[in-house]
């Protein structure tokens, strides 16, 4: 029952090796255990869990008494940990944000309805930078989340807690939500594997929005076969989300089977010169360069390519995120949702509107999430819309006309994920663009809506006296399949 990943437990629940409920109850246990320590939840969902975890034994029993095992879907009873700005209808939905501590969601995301249609069940809710801001999950109201790898350093960012939900094993799996990164540096930060879908692939409804055409729902796994399997029940198209599209369904029944090895190394990968230059660790460097060879003894082919526009990508991105939060944020003002405890008692004493605004606001949100609005807000006011905002989106656009050109002559990209390992608590918060830096690798997919895999280089066992490196692997609008099919193959190797 140690480091189930998706395709074991399926195996093992199917052969009658053990129920779901014994494995709710054992990862519940451990998450008692573990997580004083690690901080990787926020709160969690026993009673919930083990009645879906009763469902699941009750309907694997049905389906194996008809002789029929191959109708059990591949998530059923898998326990799993959802980041805490993703709906669970009953559940806590706090962003890590004190302006929504006593907020309980009142409807399910379209990602979730998925999950319980195929009886997965729900651990909790995973810590994360408020309201999804931030590369290090130091910016939660509810306190940081440690990596499990060292407690003395961070997790990534801002979906840490999911991150380190399943590098401790205290979750089979987990979902995050990726703006610039937010899967793929926390993944590649905690030795497990991060996966950000095309644009508009899974569902957006019920996630909280912190930059509309930025962020996009995805699975952290211990493997990237657990990736695809994952993906598969969460992708397609839904109503509640007018950016929401079939494309991505239609491309992933492609994944029902690995291709051959031959088929696959047919794909040429593409290193960009942008992304191997002074500022990348040696440690990152060396160990994404093994894992170049390793490709290349796979027989995949490798070509130099040239991304000239990434240079302007976290600068773009730092003005086009913090225009969309300004915007996303203008709703937590104290009258739609439930007010902090000082706001409350305010209006008891006959507080005006304009004083719950700025309560409600000033001590609701945190230091990043009030950056990040100012800054917003001012990029959108009027003088200042033409000469910062516009320019970025057409900054946007020239990054994404860079990778439709490099895909003429590669058909995925291959860079590190982070500039370096994962940074002592404390050592970043100081800084804000040392920060904003963790993410230069990760920003650019974002802005050109493309899917994006971080992997680890190899093996990274928690306690094993290592910080793990990833690498991250880019491909076309809706050929997720690319990426995860050479995924597949190097992790078997």
């Amino acid at each position: 029952m140690e480091n189930l990943t998706i395709k074991s437990f399926h195996e093992g629940l199917v052969a009658k090796d053990f129920s779901a409920r014994e494995i709710a109850e054992a990862y519940l246990a451990k998450i008692k255990e573990q997580n004083p320590s690690l901080n990787a939840y926020l709160s969690t969902a026993e009673p919930q869990a083990l009645e879906t975890a009763d469902a699941a034994d009750a309907a694997v029993s049905e389906a194996l008494a008809k002789g029929a095992p191959e109708t059990i879907p591949a998530m059923t009873g898998v326990p799993l940990a959802i980041k805490d700005n993703i709906l669970i209808k009953g559940l806590p939905a706090t962003a890590a944000s004190k302006i929504l501590e006593r907020y309980t969601a009142s409807y399910d995301a379209g990602v979730t309805q998925k999950l319980k249609a195929a009886r997965a069940v729900f651990l909790g809710k995973t810590n994360m930078d408020e309201f999804a801001m931030g590369s290090s999950t130091e910016s939660s109201a509810f306190g940081i989340t440690r990596n499990p790898h060292d407690a003395d350093r961070v997790p990534g960012g801002s979906s840490g807690g999911s991150a380190a939900a399943v590098a401790a094993d205290i979750a089979v799996a987990a979902i995050g939500s990726d703006t610039g990164g937010s899967i793929r540096q926390p993944a590649g930060l905690c030795g497990v594997v991060g996966f950000k879908p095309t644009y508009g692939a899974v569902s957006r409804s019920g996630l909280m929005a912190m930059a509309s055409s930025l962020d996009q729902i995805g699975p952290l796994t211990k493997t990237v076969e657990d990736a695809a399997l994952l993906y598969k029940a969460i992708v397609g198209a839904d109503p509640l989300d007018a950016t929401s599209t079939n494309e991505g369904a239609i491309a992933a029944r492609t994944l029902e089977t690995l291709p051959p090895l031959d088929e696959v190394k047919k794909l040429t990968i593409g290193l960009p010169k942008e992304y191997f230059v002074d500022g990348l660790s040696k440690e990152v460097s060396d160990q994404v360069g093994k894992a170049i060879e390793k490709l290349k003894k796979l027989g995949f082919a490798f070509k130099e390519i040239s991304l000239p526009h990434t240079k302007y990508a976290l600068s773009c991105y730092y003005i086009v995120m913090p225009a969309e939060v300004s915007s996303n944020l203008a709703r937590f003002d104290g009258i739609r949702y439930a007010r902090i405890p000082e706001v409350a008692a305010a209006v008891e004493k006959g507080a005006s509107l304009m004083d719950v605004y700025m309560k409600q606001r000033g001590l609701g949100f945190g230091a990043e999430a009030k950056r990040r609005i100012l800054l917003g807000t001012f990029v959108l006011s009027s003088g200042y819309y033409d000469a910062y905002y516009e320019k970025a989106q057409r900054v946007r656009t020239l990054i994404t006309n860079d990778f439709t050109e490099a895909f003429k002559e590669v058909d995925v990209v291959l860079t590190p994920v982070t500039p370096t390992p994962a940074f002592k608590i404390g050592e970043k918060t100081a800084d804000p663009l040392s920060m904003y830096l963790e993410d230069i690798f990760t920003i650019p997919v974002n802005l050109a809506g493309l899917p994006g895999i971080s992997i680890p280089t190899e093996s990274y066992p928690v306690g094993g006296g290592r910080l793990p490196v990833g690498f991250q692997i880019i491909g076309r609008k809706w050929h997720e399949a690319d990426i995860l099919n050479i995924g597949r193959w190097y992790e078997r190797n």
